[in-house]
Formats: C-alpha cells, structure tokens, sequence
C-alpha cells in the first residue's frame, strides 16, 4: 500500500495547477533549462479553472496562430515573384496585413483572457479583408504567370480568425463577403479575367473555406456544451445531495419526538409528574428540541457521521471493493460540511477512484486500493492510495484532464478547498482532499 511519505524523487501536485506546470517547477535529474521552459509554457494558458470554451479556445488561438506564420513562410517565394507587378511598399503593406496579427495571437493565445484573444482574432480577421481590399489597386498590371494573387490562397486565415472573434451568423456572413471581395481581387490580377471565372474562383473559396468554419465552431459549440453538462451536472449532484440531507434531518426529528418526546410523555402518564428521573429526562428533551429548532444543525449541511457516509456512498458507487476507513478525533463532532462542498469532494474522490480503477493495474498481482476519513474541528481530510503502478506526473499529457480538472481543479474551485496528488512509477498514487471551513 503506497503511503504519504514516500521517496524524495515523488513529485507532488498541488490543486489548480497541472501536471505540465508541476513538472517545470519541479524538473527531475538531467532536465535542461529549454525543456523547462517549454514544460512552463506549455502549462500557462490551461488553468484548471478555465471552462472548457475558453481552453478550446486558447488551443485554437494557437494552431490558427502557427498555422498562419507557416502559410507566410511557405507563400514567400511566390510574393516575392507577384511583386513584380505592383509597387514593393504595396507588397510588404499587404503582407504585414495578411500575416502580421499570427505572432500577436500566438502569443495572446498562451497567457491573456478569452476577451483579448477574441479581439486580437477580430483585428486578424478585418486586416485581412483591407489587405484584400488593396489588391485591385495595387497591381497596376495583371501578373501574367500567375494563376491566382497570393492572398486568395489563404482566405482561410481570415476565416478561422472569424470563427475565433465572433458568433457563428457574423463567422458566416465574413465567409460569403470575404470570398466575393477575394474573387474580384483575384479577377484584377489573373490576366483575362471574366464572369465565369469570378463565379468559379467565389465558389471555391468559399466552398473550401466553409469547411474550415464549420470545425472550427463546430469544436468551440462542443466546448459550450460540455461547459453546461458540467453546470447542469454539478446541480443535480448538489440538489441531490440536499434533499438526502433534509431527509436524514426529517428521520432524526421523527427519532426524536418517537423515542424522547413520546417516551417523555409516557412515563408522566403512568408515574406521574412527581419523579426526580422523569424531571431529567423532560429537560434533556425538551433541550434537544430546542437544539433541533434552533439549527444547531441545518438540512443543507452535513455532520461527521452524515458526511463519511455520503463520501462512502460516493466511493461504493463507483467500486464497492475499496476499503474503505473513517476516524475521528476524540470529543469532535462539530463538523458542518456545506452540501454543495460535500458533493464537490465526493466528485474529486470518485474521480480518483476511477483513475485509479482504470491505469493503476499491475499484471500478476491485486492490487490495494483505500479511503481514509478524518473529520476534526471544522475540517474534513480524505485520503485515497493505491499500491498500483503509479505514474510520472511530468509525462501526465496536457490533454489528460482527468487530475488537472476533474480532481485539483474541482477542489480549488471549492471554497477552503484543496487537493494533492503524489505518484511516482512502481510506488503507487495518493491523493489527498481537504476541506476546511475557515476557508
């Protein structure tokens, strides 16, 4: 069974940041100064905190971004030979145009806010039309050996930059506008240009691009609704959890009033009023009604012997062979988990549970999997272990959320909340959860 303490080399994750960061931060032997800055900055720009629109939307800020800088390496040549017949300021101005907002969002992509690089896609996207634009007036001659103007061959940038900045009719309507404005421009540079091929040269950018489009906001509509799955999701579990809670809290006050009040009640009818013991046993009621009136303990929280059992609930859900434990300091009872928070940590522990069902096998031998809860004053400490394989946390894929999200960034969302995981290859995983409500 893999303990808390465990070797040196262990790496630990602390909640809300991911596996990459914690590896940069805490590079193993032999890792040079590069590859930790390319560890560091792979992590920046993938908070756990971050919905998942705003996450696809970084990742695809940064593939339009280096998918740009590559068309301008690769249209150089056939630039420099179109530049032959308009005037070289008009050349460079256009380029500037075309390609010079790739390295801004490139770079908005990594660190800055949704909103920056939505702006930055936005001013992409128009520098493209006006770099379109210029064209008819800029070839004071049409390139005679030239099947088509250079920027007609990446209209696509402009729409993806479209398909980053705005909503899907305003993506849309750039595509047909963008496509007409690129057909004419390509009409004023191609010798011999006519209608018919104005149409054909509107209909293929135009076709071809809508492809481009659609994935692209296609992919950032899947985020949304991944994002309102989760928020619906997290509803459910929290009213789920309130109505168990208001539930226990109407079977304690029915245990009370039948083996108190009416116990009380029935005693005075056969002795009398007159007994010393009957006297006691009315204060200690009538004390645990006023206790019960008085919200000494709220349906929508939950006390220690309520919280280990619906963090047991959770864990048997998922697999009812954990081991599951639970210890209490001697004379605390205190415990008032917020609803909301218990089905927080119930999710993070579920989660772990099945990480650790599905990648912690060892073939030849069973392994050991446990829960330990320790509930104190005004605090909760859940700890999961496994004896499995264990994992390096600093080849954990950035792709892989199941930690980074569904586990640290779940409990640092969490008010007073916090989560750590610690493996290390052949030594097993332990993941701590802990909630206090001093916060």
């Amino acid at each position: 069974m893999a303990t808390g303490s465990r070797a040196a080399s262990a790496r630990m994750i602390p909640a809300g940041t991911l596996d990459t960061a914690s590896a940069a931060l805490d590079p193993g032997p032999g890792s040079t100064s590069a590859s930790r800055w390319r560890r560091l900055l792979g992590a920046v720009g993938n908070n756990a905190d971050e919905p998942a629109s705003d996450r696809i939307l970084r990742r695809l800020g940064s593939t339009f971004a280096i998918a740009g800088m590559i068309a301008a390496v690769v249209e150089l040549p056939e630039i420099a030979d179109q530049s032959r017949f308009a005037p070289l300021g008009w050349t460079v101005l256009a380029f500037a145009l075309a390609f010079g907002w790739s390295p801004v969002l490139a770079i908005v992509s990594v660190g800055m806010s949704r909103r920056v690089i939505q702006a930055v896609a936005g001013t992409a996207a128009i520098s493209y039309l006006v770099a379109m634009a210029l064209i008819p007036f800029a070839y004071r001659q049409p390139a005679t050996d030239a099947t088509s103007v250079w920027l007609y061959r990446v209209f696509a940038l402009g729409v993806l930059a479209a398909a980053l900045a705005w909503r899907r009719p305003i993506a849309v309507c750039y595509l047909v506008f963008g496509g007409a404005v690129a057909a004419v421009a390509n009409m004023n540079v191609v010798p011999h240009g006519t209608t018919w091929s104005l149409l054909s040269d509107f209909a293929r950018s135009v076709g071809l691009c809508a492809l481009f489009l659609w994935c692209a906001v296609y992919a950032r509509a899947a985020a949304a609704r991944v994002d309102r799955e989760s928020a619906i999701a997290s509803s459910r579990a929290a009213a789920a959890a309130g109505a168990a809670a208001r539930d226990r809290e109407r079977a304690r006050f029915a245990a009370l009033i039948h083996d108190a009040v009416l116990s009380t009640l029935l005693d005075a009818a056969r002795t009398g009023t007159d007994s010393p013991v009957l006297r006691k046993q009315a204060e200690r009621t009538l004390a645990q009604l006023d206790e019960l009136r008085g919200g000494g303990t709220e349906p929508d929280r939950l006390n220690a012997q309520a919280a280990v059992g619906f963090l047991r609930a959770a864990v048997y859900e998922v697999n009812q062979g954990i081991v599951f434990g639970a210890r209490r300091w001697s004379g605390v009872d205190d415990l008032r988990l917020p609803v909301d928070a218990a089905g927080t940590i119930a999710a993070a522990l579920a989660e772990a549970v099945r990480n650790s069902l599905r990648h912690a096998t060892v073939p030849g031998r069973a392994v050991q999997r446990a829960v330990t809860v320790t509930v104190s004053a005004g605090g909760i400490r859940v700890v999961f272990r496994d004896d499995g394989a264990g994992f390096d946390p600093a080849k954990v894929p950035v792709d892989r959320l199941g930690i980074s999200v569904s586990i640290l960034g779940r409990m640092r969302r969490l008010s007073g909340g916090a989560a750590f995981v610690e493996s290390q290859p052949g030594e097993g995983t332990s993941v701590t959860l802990v909630w206090g409500s001093d916060g």
